[in-house]
């Protein structure tokens, strides 16, 4: 399949502030403060430049899911200063499933030479936009300085 097979099949739109095409497939019933008891979503993220999963964190952990296409890197940066990067994929060594855990910081992309991914996150309690903190390259590549190259290839204007 091509992305536009897959944007047309899912129905995926652009998600302007962090990048890529989604649609959001459930969203549980709300709660007093708003949320809804949990959210899922399908996502493509491609090659193409600029097609990237910003840098941001939430206050509620988010369990990332691979359904096909090519690896994607999921780059996390811990509150207490550890990094590390996750592959989730096809292959034998590549995870299906990620758990970020809240306050961590996350960004993605296809990893180098590959086309295009699609995965899904879910979220317990769900997702509301106003939980969405968008990463600043400098003040991150300052606190991570081991990743500060790909902090600034994960980060938006």
């Amino acid at each position: 399949m091509t992305p536009e097979e897959l944007i047309a099949r899912h129905g995926l739109v652009p998600l302007d502030f962090e990048g890529g095409m989604f649609r959001q497939t459930w969203a549980g019933p709300g709660g007093a403060d708003g949320h809804p008891a949990g959210t899922a979503i399908v996502m493509l993220l491609t090659s193409r430049p600029g097609d990237f999963s910003a840098l941001h964190r939430l206050p509620t952990d988010e369990i990332w899911h691979f359904y096909r296409g090519d690896p994607l890197e999921l780059l996390l940066l811990a509150p207490d200063g550890t990094d590390e990067v996750r592959v989730l994929g096809p292959g034998p060594d590549d995870a299906f499933q990620v758990v970020v855990r809240a306050g961590t910081w996350m960004g993605a992309r296809v990893r180098e030479g590959g086309a295009w991914s699609l995965f899904g996150t879910t979220m317990a309690p769900g997702f509301l936009e106003r939980d969405y903190e968008g990463g600043d390259p400098e003040e991150l590549a300052a606190r991570y300085p081991g990743r500060a190259q790909m902090i600034r290839r994960l980060c938006r204007a």
